[in-house]
């Protein structure tokens, strides 16, 4: 191994991602093109989500303690803001446009999401020398995104709430992603493509023409919420033995112990997350 191979495993912050910084520059021109054409929402839900992401990478790629309960609180917070949101303004648009079409959108969700988890979940154990971490969070960002811009598109009026609180999740996300990139040996600037992924496909996903039918748009809206309800399902904080917490965080010595304390902000955290959301509903009803 080379003395620049080595060092770039050391210090993984040395090593900048040729993929992700082709991703950022394109994130920047598309952004122009959103807000010269009216895509301002989805543009800053674009921007949000990728500092979001980068800023816990950073967190994650650079920590040399791992701080459970914090981990715990962000996932909690974000599942517990991405149920509400979905719950109050995706799914009421979906039943109301079409109850039954729309309610079909939510069952195709709910399973595609849950049948791309699995999908991903085997493919991270195949060691073909790829960075799977971020080609899988990856995925992910894109196909949210394109759900995301299309929702934006077909309705215009909904307010950045949505948006914000379904990439909420992109802070802690980056900082697990980080630490998995980092101790597999891959540069944690790979996180820079599912940092913009959300704007890569949000922002033309926005601009394009949607026809006015009902049980289109229904079984768009429905689709989004089963989506969006899984990824908050699957980041509700996992304070079990070998779950994602402990993986991250390595609590190998009394763990169970750990564990059972960390149930309980996990808890409290999905529920302050969701109130938050109902808060912040008020506030601009």
């Amino acid at each position: 191994m080379s003395i620049n191979e080595q060092t770039s495993i050391n210090n993984p912050f040395d090593w900048l991602s040729p993929l992700g910084l082709v991703a950022t520059v394109v994130l920047v021109a598309l952004s122009a093109v959103g807000l010269a054409t009216g895509a301002e929402k989805v543009t800053v839900i674009a921007w949000v989500a990728f500092v979001a992401m980068g800023v816990g990478a950073l967190g994650g790629g650079r920590a040399t303690t791992s701080y459970p309960t914090r981990l715990v609180w962000g996932y909690g917070l974000a599942s517990g803001a991405m149920v509400a949101s979905s719950a109050v303004f995706l799914l009421p648009q979906a039943i109301g446009l079409s109850p039954r079409v729309g309610g079909f959108g939510v069952a195709a969700g709910l399973l595609l999401g849950y049948a791309a988890h699995v999908v991903g979940h085997r493919l991270a154990h195949i060691d073909v020398g790829l960075d799977l971490t971020a080609a899988q969070i990856s995925a992910h960002a894109l196909s949210a995104g394109a759900i995301i811009g299309l929702v934006y598109g077909a309705m215009p009026e909904l307010g950045l709430l949505l948006g914000l609180a379904i990439v909420s999740h992109k802070g802690p996300a980056g900082y697990a992603a980080a630490h998995r990139l980092r101790t597999g040996e891959f540069p944690v600037s790979a996180l820079l493509l599912p940092a913009a992924g959300v704007g890569l496909t949000a922002i033309p996903a926005a601009l394009l023409p949607v026809p006015e039918v009902a049980a289109l748009n229904a079984a768009v809206f429905g689709f989004a919420t089963g989506i969006f309800l899984h990824v908050a399902m699957d980041f509700l904080p996992s304070c079990e033995v070998g779950g994602e917490v402990d993986e991250v965080c390595s609590l190998s010595e009394h763990s169970h112990a750990q564990l059972d304390r960390l149930r309980l902000h996990a808890v409290a955290s999905t529920f302050v997350g969701g109130f938050a959301v109902f808060l912040a509903w008020l506030a601009v009803a």
